[in-house]
C-alpha cells in the first residue's frame, strides 16, 4: 500500500475543505442575509373562536392562550393581531342553541355574522374568513345532516350554501367549507353567484384528513361528535394521491385557494398541493400541534419560542404560502 507523504495530504485535505458551507452560518447576519425560508406575520391566518354575547370570555383548558371570546373581545384581538402585522383571521362560532340540522348557522345575529360586521366596522383593512360547517351547530356534532346513523352528503349541501351566504352577506371576504362533502364548493360558488356575491372567496378545505392532533379543537369549538366518528367523510391519514384527487375536484368547482388540515404530520401533501396546483396553498398548524408545544414548553422540556419558529418555517418551506395558526400573535410580536 503506498504512503501518502505529509505535504501530499496536507494538500489533499485543503482541496477537500475548499468548500466550506459554515462560512454562510458564521453569525446571525449572515444567516439572516441567506436564509431560504422566511415566515412573515402576512403569510399568517389567525384563529377565532366567537361565542354569543351572553356568555362569558373563557379560556380554553386544552389551548392555554386560546380564547372563547365575545364580539367585543373578538374585535380586540383582531385589532390587536392586525397591529401586529397579522392580515387575516378566521372565524369559528359557537351558537346560542344546537338542532339536528344547525340552523342557528345562518342566523344574520349569529355570533359569527356579528362578527363580521363588527371586525368590518372597527379594522376594515382585515380579510376575515368565516369557517363553514355544522358541526358547531348541530346537536350531534356531525357535519351535515344525519341519515341512518351516517351524514347525508347531498341534503347537507343546501344548508351548507345558506351558512356561507350567510357570512358572505354579514361581510366575509372569503369562506371556508371544512365539512369534506362531495361537492359542497360547487354547492357554494353556485349559491353565492346567485346571491350576486361573485367577489366572495372560497378557501376550500381541501385535504382534511381524520386525525387525532384535532382534541383541543372540540373543546374549543363545543363539536365533539355525540356518537361515532368523522372517517366516512374526513381523509383516511394514509392517503396522498386521494388528497391530490380531492384538491383538483375542489379547483375545478371553483376553490380559489385550498388547504391541508393537519400540517405538521402533512408536509409531504402539503409538498404535493404546491407542485401539482397554482392555486395559493394553505395550510392548518391544528390546535393539537400547538397544545403539545405549549405543554411541552410549560414543563421545561423544550423553548417553546424556537420550536414554534421551526414548526411555522417546515410548514412554508414544505409549499405553503398560507398558515393558519394560533400562533399567529406570538409569532408576529417575537
Amino acid at each position: 500500500m503506498r504512503t501518502i507523504p505529509k505535504s501530499e495530504s496536507r494538500s489533499i485535505e485543503q482541496a477537500d475543505l475548499t468548500r466550506r458551507p459554515r462560512r454562510l452560518r458564521r453569525t446571525e447576519a449572515i444567516r439572516s442575509l441567506v436564509r431560504e425560508t422566511v415566515v412573515r406575520p402576512e403569510d399568517l391566518i389567525y384563529p377565532l373562536f366567537v361565542v354569543p354575547d351572553s356568555r362569558p370570555r373563557v379560556e380554553i383548558r386544552s389551548m392555554p392562550g386560546v380564547w372563547q371570546n365575545r364580539v367585543r373581545e373578538v374585535v380586540d384581538e383582531t385589532r390587536r393581531a392586525y397591529d401586529a402585522g397579522i392580515r387575516a383571521v378566521l372565524l369559528f362560532g359557537i351558537p346560542e342553541f344546537k338542532d339536528p340540522i344547525g340552523s342557528s348557522s345562518w342566523d344574520p345575529s349569529g355570533p359569527v355574522q356579528s362578527a363580521i360586521e363588527a371586525i368590518k366596522k372597527a379594522v376594515p383593512q382585515m380579510t376575515v374568513m368565516a369557517d363553514v360547517c355544522l358541526c358547531e351547530y348541530t346537536d350531534h356534532g356531525h357535519c351535515g345532516v344525519i341519515e341512518n346513523n351516517d351524514v347525508d352528503n347531498d341534503a347537507t349541501l343546501p344548508l351548507l350554501a345558506k351558512q356561507a351566504v350567510s357570512y358572505a352577506n354579514a361581510g366575509a371576504d372569503f369562506v371556508a367549507p371544512s365539512d369534506m362533502m362531495d361537492g359542497r364548493v360547487a354547492a357554494i360558488r353556485g349559491a353565492l353567484d346567485d346571491a350576486h356575491l361573485t367577489e366572495v372567496g372560497i378557501m376550500a378545505y381541501s385535504a382534511k384528513f381524520a386525525s387525532g392532533f384535532y382534541g383541543p379543537f372540540r373543546e374549543a369549538a363545543e363539536s365533539a361528535p355525540q356518537f361515532g366518528d368523522r372517517r366516512t367523510y374526513q381523509m383516511d391519514p394514509a392517503n396522498i394521491r386521494e388528497a391530490i384527487r380531492e384538491m383538483e375536484l375542489d379547483i375545478e368547482e371553483g376553490a380559489d385557494m385550498i388547504m391541508v388540515k393537519p400540517a405538521l404530520s402533512y408536509l409531504d401533501v402539503i409538498r404535493a398541493a404546491r407542485e401539482n396546483f397554482d392555486l395559493p396553498v394553505a395550510a392548518y398548524n391544528v390546535s393539537g400541534e400547538y397544545s403539545m408545544v405549549k405543554a411541552a414548553a410549560a414543563n421545561g422540556w423544550i423553548d417553546g419560542t424556537r420550536v414554534m419558529n421551526e414548526i411555522l418555517t417546515s410548514i412554508k418551506r414544505a409549499g405553503a404560502d398560507l398558515i393558519i395558526t394560533y400562533f399567529a400573535v406570538d409569532f408576529a410580536r417575537q
